[in-house]
């Protein structure tokens, strides 16, 4: 299948990306907050994140809250890590450091450990730094941080978490939906993601899946009003599913298109595939034009590759980036400190025709093979 050519230009990002034109279609009505239909959407959409997130309600909840990935991780850190809690940061890429950053700024006391960014974490360092900082009582880390495109050891970080008693924060954003992962059987203590990633909805909102005994013991922690992620939950759960302040109707009723057709397609399994034949089809391509990608393919990600610029002297990432803009297909900067590179993401409603079409693109657009 490929992209109907609806838009003057595919967004290969890692979020905002590329949505369907049935998920589109889907805020084309108007909703009411307090009206009895529009929250039992909300419901039934929190009730199908924990079956993704392949958790019980028995055990987890679900928290939808206002505004960017960001937001929702702020209201995460803001609101479970208690005054006496300490945190310790697993950060090679930005969106690591900007959990450090959030920490920092509601006076969280914070560690932070830097494998480097194009590196995952040794799992031997992190368990000798755990069993020297007993104080530690929290860890988060991203789980693909698309700084790179690198996907970290999610499994092991999170059995070592729970091996020295620690509560886990998992920065899912951009890889929830798009690939696996058992919640409750790794003990997951929050996950967090946003609408508009892998599920390839709209922005607008993110989510919280977290452990209800977490929750309950997060009442009057939070730094923040807006951003009380427990407020936010009991909220929902004394309402059946009303937010505390103006939802985004639109975002929320395109999200749930998009979970249809999550389950059309087959599952995050079968999505999972089709990022991984998107990426195949496009470093395959991009290999055989010159441009070499940064990251191991051992320690890549299905979600976003990043490339290194090629050494032909007058590359322009400007000239190059809006050359395949105006040939239909917009990428992403690069966002690394160590090397110069840009970003092309694999998820949306993306398909490996349209990798193909890319690669054609990509070689129409290096005009300086003209002076080479």
């Amino acid at each position: 299948m490929m992209q109907k050519f609806d838009n003057p230009y595919l967004l290969l990002t890692p979020g905002p990306l590329s949505t369907s034109i049935t998920v589109r279609e889907a805020m084309l009505k108007d909703w009411c907050t307090w009206d009895n239909d529009y929250n039992q959407l909300v419901q039934k959409i929190r009730i199908n994140l924990l079956r993704l997130a392949d958790t019980t309600s028995e055990v987890y909840t679900s928290v939808l809250m206002q505004g960017s990935g960001t937001f929702v991780v702020e209201a995460t850190l803001g609101t479970i890590i208690p005054a006496s809690g300490n945190l310790l940061v697993i950060a090679n890429g930005a969106y690591g450091e900007r959990m450090v950053e959030i920490a920092k700024r509601l006076y969280i006391k914070v560690e932070v450990m830097h494998p480097g960014e194009t590196s995952v974490p040794d799992l031997e360092k992190l368990e000798n730094f755990l069993q020297r900082h007993t104080e530690i009582t929290h860890i988060a880390m991203v789980h693909c941080e698309t700084t790179t495109g690198i996907l970290n050891p999610m499994e092991e970080v999170v059995k070592l978490a729970k091996k020295y008693g620690k509560i886990m924060i998992l920065d899912a954003m951009s890889s929830f939906g798009g690939i696996s992962i058992k919640t409750q059987e790794l003990g997951i203590d929050a996950l967090i993601s946003s609408a508009n990633k892998c599920i390839q909805g709209v922005p607008g909102f993110g989510f919280v899946i977290v452990k209800k005994a977490l929750m309950e013991k997060s009442s009057n922690q939070a730094r923040s009003l807006s951003l009380d992620l427990y407020d936010q939950w009991k909220t929902m759960e004394k309402n059946s599913g009303k937010w505390r302040y103006t939802s985004p109707t639109h975002t929320v009723r395109a999200f749930w298109q998009a979970m249809l057709e999550l389950d059309a397609e087959g599952g995050i399994e079968k999505r999972y595939q089709r990022y991984q034949e998107n990426h195949h089809v496009l470093t395959t391509g991009m290999d055989s034009l010159g441009f070499k990608c940064l990251i191991s393919n051992s320690l890549q990600s299905p979600i976003i590759t990043s490339f290194i610029y090629p050494k032909a002297e007058n590359f322009d990432f400007n000239l190059f980036y809006q050359n395949l803009k105006e040939r239909g297909f917009v990428i992403y900067p690069g966002k690394v400190t160590s090397a110069e590179t840009f970003r092309i993401g694999n998820i949306g409603h993306v398909f490996p025709e349209d990798m193909h079409r890319l690669i054609k693109m990509v070689e129409a657009s290096m005009y300086w093979k003209k002076t080479n």
